[in-house]
């Protein structure tokens, strides 16, 4: 089931001195109205072995819980389209700089926070400092996936929200596994990111962050959502 790591990236990562394997595993495409559970079971139960961390990309755990729209199905307010205008567009991904998925996170986080984080990103990046949007907007806000060129149809055509309860989805999901690892379910991309739940302490957490920093596996049409980290 293994995949290929993203274009030039290792499949290896040596963090605080101890190497990791990242194993990729390669799915079919994750559908609205699948099982999430079923899913884990037939990708992932027979690559898990003991002390493994299993890592589920937030998208697919959005998506079976119904946090996926066709981008035709959104009807943008005129706020969304003025706000999405100052979003600064990455070679990563569409991010908020469109109006639906605008849209999408002034319904997710509510108007009046991106309303405020859009304030005060607008004086403190005058001032040269970046990010604070998405801080002040929290995790809801990040997570939103837009539609790309890269995206694997029919998501390059819809906007998928972050997972909901991605801490109990993981819990569920490690005794699914058996309690044979530990279970995080993660927003990675190429500029960062962040474990959004897992069965890991604190520090685990921060270690698996730094593990998966490069986005080794892609989020485009390499097909793999789940990967296995391994001490080597």
């Amino acid at each position: 089931m293994s995949g290929q790591a993203n274009d030039g990236k290792a499949l290896t990562a040596t963090v605080d001195g101890a190497v990791y394997a990242r194993i990729p595993i390669r799915t079919r495409v994750v559908m609205p109205g699948d099982d999430l559970d079923a899913f884990i079971r037939e990708y992932a139960a027979d690559e898990v072995v003991g002390g493994d961390t299993l890592f589920v990309t937030e998208k697919i755990v959005a998506i079976t819980q119904g946090r996926s729209y066709m981008v035709s199905e959104i009807e943008p307010r005129k706020l969304a389209f003025f706000l999405a205008k100052y979003v600064t567009k990455t070679p990563y991904g569409i991010g908020l700089g469109m109006p639906e998925t605008m849209e999408m996170a002034l319904r997710e986080c509510g108007t009046p926070r991106i309303l405020f984080a859009a304030a005060v990103a607008a004086v403190t990046k005058a001032f040269g400092r970046k990010g604070d949007f998405y801080r002040i907007a929290g995790d809801r806000a990040r997570a939103i996936d837009g539609p790309t060129k890269h995206t694997i149809p029919p998501y390059n055509q819809a906007v998928v929200l972050g997972p909901e309860r991605p801490r109990e989805v993981s819990a569920r999901l490690k005794q699914l596994l058996g309690g044979r690892c530990d279970v995080a379910v993660v927003d990675i991309n190429d500029l960062g990111g962040n474990i959004l739940g897992s069965t890991l302490d604190k520090a685990g957490e921060r270690r698996l962050a730094a593990i998966l920093r490069d986005n080794p596996l892609g989020q485009g049409h390499e097909s793999t959502p789940l990967g296995i980290i391994r001490a080597a």
